[in-house]
This record gives structure tokens, C-alpha cells and sequence, in this order.
């Protein structure tokens, strides 16, 4: 439990004539679930408790924060702010943190890219996140490692809530409304704004509170064991090395339009020649040429400026002033010989699910049995079906199952796929039946 006092209660104190509220209509109903609403709705949260703090950019300043945030209690509520979609890197460009005694910081990762002193005066404490998986790579980058943490949004996925973005949450379980406006702002840009600023440290004012709420949640399911392997396993993600996508241009939006490997060929000479552009430029690769005008500039083949920039995606200036980039990198592709052209990738695994009938319709049949034992034993414990376990691990059991069909060896070829304990305690006998054959006829 945090050690500060929760923002939900003083609301609800600072208010005459509200009664305690009773827990949102949707199930499951969790304790403790916060301030009734009024009755033109959940109350707007605009500021923080103690104001909107000025980001730490100096060294001094970083100092200070680690000596408050040391001599703190209790968990450690953090956010980081990206700036996808105008960015090639993923880097952190604000971090967002606050714990009882401490209050709230800001701390700018541009002058300030080494934070290890700041993980170390907080090293013992737990980190509370929402959505941890999309901040732990960029926080561990300055320096952030948790060993242990909290996820609001995983928490809420095991408790069985349907709506799980944070303002979402805050809202049904605290009765406070947050605005999301800023989310897709452009964070690398100085200097940030004070709106901006504001809405950054109300992302991590009511974390510890969610947290507590939710936690209290998943005791009274019985899932805090669950919840325990699960944010286990995100810790040590941390340190698993990143997945490297073979054949990433592949994945250009469109790219089913265009047909023939020479055609291919063009695709992926103009996506890589971008990537180039947008890492050297440290810009997101839509704003240097869109996926669009590859696949235009593929299915044409333009040979000349001219025709080059009559096609869509082509006009703006700054990707005209590349045209003889994009030629370049067609003509690549027009020279390429015979044996150099894409060729069809082996998929590793098992194929999409839609074409297992024709190729092995009995691995079809186990597919669709185990799924129905997944969805079955997802909605007896109110838990959606991919967080009971990864579809692609039932996919990857259902078409090559272990040579000998045991209890004991259906858990261990899931637990290769990285299936937790608690999922295979649920799961492992059943599948083990499904994966066996349909049940006899009475």
C-alpha cells in the first residue's frame, strides 16, 4: 500500500453530501472503488496536488530529485513520454515520477540520458506503470530498471475490466476524469508546453492510487498470485534482447497490392533507402516518404523525375528535394538480376489459421478444440482469453504437438513458449484432452 494519502478519499472529504460510491456497474465490482460521480459526471482532474513542477534539466536539479525521491515511501508511480510518429528512436523524451514524501518530478532525458543514480536512490521500491511494456525498453535505455513493478493496465486486463486505458480506469475506479489530448503529442520538441507539462504529471498522480485499488481487486478474485508471475515476467523482459524482424520492409502498409517480385524488389529498395533517411534524420519514416507513395512508386516504376512526382505522396517539398534518392533506389531495383529478386519467406511455425483445413485438417480440429477450451476457461475466471494464454502458443501446441500427448509434456512444450505457472495450472489438463481427440459419442 502506499503511504500517501489516497487523492480518491480527500475528494470524496472535500465534498459535502456524497455517500461512499458504490463500485462500477460492470463486472467485476472492485473495492474501494472511489468518489460517486456527480451527476454531470466523473470529476475533471486539471491539476496536480502540489502544482505542475518545472522539468529537471540540470545535474543539481537531478540531485535534489534523487535525495526526495530516496527519502520517499512506498511504490514508485512512473510514466515516460515518446514521441512515435515524429521520431525513428523510441527514446524517452520526458520521465514522469512520483512517491509519498516526494511528490512529483519531471526529469528531462535530453540533458540528462544517464538516470542510474536516480534507479538507484529507488531501487527497492516498487514501480507502478500502466502498460509497463511500452515504457520499459526506453526507460531502461537512461538508465530505469525496475525489480519489481505494478501494471495498472495488466491488473486490470486479470481482474476481467473491459476498459483498461488509464483514463478509463481512473475514472471507474477513482471517479476522476483525465484528459488524453497530449498522448500523441510531439514530446522531443523544447520547449514543452505548460499544458503539456500538466497533463505529463497527471499521468502519475494517480497511479499508486489505481494501484491500490486494483491490487485490492485482484485479492478478492484470488489472483494476486496470477498478477505476481505476470509482472515477474515483465521484469525480466528488461534484459531479453529485442526481436529483430527479418525482412521488416515486408510489413509496408499496402504491399499486398503490388505483385511480382521485381515489383517486391522496388518496395523494399525504397524502404530501405527511407530507413537511411529517416535514422540519419532521427525521423519517423512516414514523414520522410509515406508507405503510400512506395507502393504507388512500386506498382508504377517510374523511370524520370517528372512521372516520379506526379504520383501520390510525391509532392511535398522536402520529399521532392529526394527524388534522385527514390530514383536511385528504383533503379537498384530495376538492375537487380533474376536470383537477387524477394523470393517468398519460410514462414517459421505454423501457417495462418485459416488455411490449416486444407493443409492438415486434423491439426485444424485440435486448433479449434483447445481455442474452445481457452475461451471456456477465460470466461469461467473473467479473464480475456489472450491473457489466459499468448493465441500464438495455442496455435504453435495445436500444430505440432508433443510426440507423446501427457499432462507432463503439454506443460512443458508451453512452458517453452514462455506460459507462466498459474496459466498452466489452469489450462494443462484440458488441453491435454482437447490435443487427445474429441470425446466419444455417448
Amino acid at each position: 500500500m502506499t503511504d500517501e494519502p489516497p487523492l480518491r478519499r480527500r475528494a470524496a472529504e472535500s465534498r459535502t453530501g456524497n455517500e461512499p460510491h458504490q463500485s462500477p456497474s460492470a463486472a467485476p465490482e472492485p473495492v474501494d472503488a472511489g468518489p460517486e460521480p456527480t451527476v454531470d459526471g466523473p470529476v475533471p482532474l486539471t491539476a496536480p496536488r502540489e502544482g505542475t513542477p518545472e522539468p529537471v534539466t540540470t545535474e543539481a536539479g537531478l540531485a535534489e530529485v534523487v535525495a526526495r525521491f530516496a527519502a520517499g515511501t512506498g511504490p514508485v508511480a512512473l510514466d515516460a513520454e515518446r514521441a512515435s510518429g515524429y521520431r525513428y528512436s523510441q527514446r524517452a523524451y520526458l520521465v514522469q515520477l512520483r512517491r509519498a514524501g516526494a511528490g512529483t518530478a519531471l526529469v528531462d532525458p535530453l540533458p540528462l540520458p544517464d538516470l542510474s543514480s536516480l534507479d538507484a536512490a529507488i531501487a527497492d521500491a516498487e514501480w507502478v506503470l500502466h502498460a509497463a511494456s511500452q515504457d520499459l525498453t526506453c526507460l531502461a535505455e537512461v538508465g530505469l530498471r525496475p525489480r519489481r513493478l505494478f501494471d495498472t493496465e495488466l491488473a486490470a486486463r486479470l481482474a476481467g475490466f473491459e476498459r483498461v486505458g488509464l483514463a478509463a480506469l481512473t475514472e471507474q475506479l477513482l471517479g476522476f476524469s483525465l484528459e488524453k489530448h497530449h498522448s500523441a503529442a510531439d514530446w522531443s520538441s523544447r520547449p514543452l508546453p505548460e499544458s503539456w507539462l500538466t497533463y505529463a504529471a497527471l499521468d502519475v498522480e494517480m497511479l499508486t492510487d489505481l494501484r491500490d485499488v486494483l491490487d485490492a481487486e485482484l485479492a478478492r478474485q484470488g489472483k494476486s498470485a496470477w498478477a505476481a508471475e505476470e509482472f515477474a515476467a515483465l521484469v525480466r523482459s528488461v534484459d531479453r534482447p529485442p526481436r529483430v524482424r527479418a525482412e521488416p520492409w515486408r510489413r509496408t502498409s499496402g504491399i499486398h497490392r503490388v505483385r511480382g517480385a521485381r515489383a517486391q524488389a522496388r518496395i523494399r529498395a525504397l524502404w530501405y533507402a527511407r530507413d537511411q533517411i529517416a535514422s540519419r534524420r532521427d525521423a519517423a519514416p512516414g514523414r520522410v516518404l509515406p508507405d503510400s507513395a512506395i507502393v504507388a512508386a512500386a506498382e508504377l516504376d517510374p523511370k524520370d523525375e517528372k512521372t516520379l512526382l506526379t504520383l501520390p505522396g510525391f509532392g511535398g517539398r522536402s520529399v521532392r528535394r529526394l527524388a534522385r534518392t527514390w530514383l536511385a533506389a528504383l533503379d537498384d531495383a530495376r538492375q537487380l538480376p533474376d536470383d537477387a529478386l524477394p523470393v517468398t519467406p519460410v514462414v517459421e511455425g505454423p501457417p495462418p489459421p485459416h488455411r490449416w483445413a486444407e493443409r492438415d485438417p486434423v491439426a485444424a480440429g485440435r486448433l479449434a478444440r483447445c481455442r474452445e477450451v481457452v475461451v471456456r476457461i477465460a470466461g469461467e475466471h473473467t479473464l480475456p482469453p489472450e491473457n489466459l494464454i499468448a493465441p500464438d502458443s495455442i496455435r504453435r501446441l495445436a500444430w505440432t504437438p508433443p510426440a507423446e500427448v501427457t499432462e507432463a509434456t503439454v506443460a512443458e512444450t508451453l512452458r517453452g513458449f514462455g506460459a507462466r505457472e498459474w496459466q498452466l495450472a489452469l489450462l494443462v489438463a484440458d488441453l491435454t484432452a482437447a490435443l487427445a481427440g474429441p470425446a466419444p459419442a455417448a
